[in-house]
C-alpha cells in the first residue's frame, strides 16, 4: 500500500472502533486509542470487560456499536483475527487495520472480497506521525 493511500485513508476515516483496547497502561491499545482521540477522531472501543478506557465508550463486541464506523483498528493476534471477520462484514467500514504485528492474509482476503480495504502489520499511530 502506498503511503499517499495510507494518508487518504487517514483523513477519510472519522469515526474508529479499536478491537482490544486495554485499560492497562503497558498496553498500546488503550494508549493509540487515546491518541487517536486526541487527533479529532470519533473512538469506541471494543473489549467484553470494559466499559471505559481513558473516556472512550467500550462496546462487548463489534455488534453492540450503534452507530456507523468507517475504521476498525484490530489489536487481537493473528490467529484471532478471522474470529471477527463476519461482525465486521456486518458492519461495513471502509477500512480494516490490523495492527503492527498482526497479519492474516486469509480474513483480510474474505474482506477485500468483500469490498473493504485491509491494512495488515503497521501501526496507525506511527503512519499518523509520518503523514502529519
Amino acid at each position: 500500500m502506498t503511503d499517499s493511500r495510507i494518508k487518504e485513508i487517514l483523513v477519510d476515516a472519522q469515526t474508529i472502533a479499536v478491537v482490544g483496547i486495554s485499560d492497562k497502561p503497558d498496553r498500546d491499545s488503550g494508549r493509540i486509542a487515546l491518541f487517536l482521540k486526541d487527533r479529532g477522531y470519533e473512538v469506541v472501543g471494543v473489549h467484553p470487560s470494559l466499559e471505559s478506557v481513558f473516556g472512550i465508550p467500550v462496546y462487548k463486541s463489534l455488534d453492540d456499536i450503534p452507530h456507523r464506523i468507517d475504521l476498525v483498528d484490530v489489536f487481537l493476534s493473528s490467529d484471532k483475527v478471522a474470529s471477527i471477520s463476519e461482525s465486521i462484514l456486518k458492519m461495513n467500514p471502509k477500512y480494516v487495520w490490523y495492527q503492527l504485528g498482526v497479519r492474516n492474509d486469509e480474513a483480510a482476503e474474505f474482506l477485500t472480497k468483500k469490498g473493504i480495504q485491509v491494512i495488515q502489520d503497521r501501526c496507525i499511530a506511527i503512519e499518523y506521525r509520518h503523514h502529519f
